[in-house]
């Protein structure tokens, strides 16, 4: 049984396990914030989400991940309803996200209803990635 609810300071030693992006002082802040979730099926943790502000007003999802062996089941879409409900009732109008072009990620967003509206390009960077996609979905 899908459940999702906000992570807490014991969920740090398990997010860290799967987010490898994120340093545990600004993780700390997620948690403060209200800003990052814990998925679980049954009593089983399965995955995390995250999210920032862009422009400090429209909630800009930064990661969600599931262990392998439950991803194709629906979790991942629960999670992103659950969240953009959140965020409708916060009064936001749109939400957005963002995923490299070399991942399976954009096919997931583009279900959900999220649109292209950009890139980014990071080359030549001390970040160097692949073109990072930018989706938005109106609420």
């Amino acid at each position: 049984m899908f459940k999702i609810r906000y992570a807490k300071e014991s969920d740090i030693a398990f997010w860290l396990m799967y987010d490898k992006h994120l340093s545990e002082n600004e993780l700390l802040l997620k948690i403060r914030d209200r800003r990052g979730y814990i998925i679980s099926d049954e009593d089983k943790t399965i995955g995390v989400m995250r999210y920032n502000l862009f422009l400090d007003e429209i909630p800009f999802l930064t990661m969600i991940y599931l262990d392998e062996s439950c991803r194709g089941k629906g979790f991942g879409t629960q999670a992103m309803m659950v969240w953009e409900h959140e965020m409708s009732e916060l009064g936001c109008k749109m939400v957005m996200t963002s995923t490299q072009v070399d991942e399976e990620a954009q096919h997931f967003y583009r279900k959900l209803g999220y649109k292209d509206r950009g890139s980014l390009f990071l080359d030549n960077t001390p970040f160097e990635q692949p073109q990072e996609l930018i989706m938005l979905k109106i609420l």
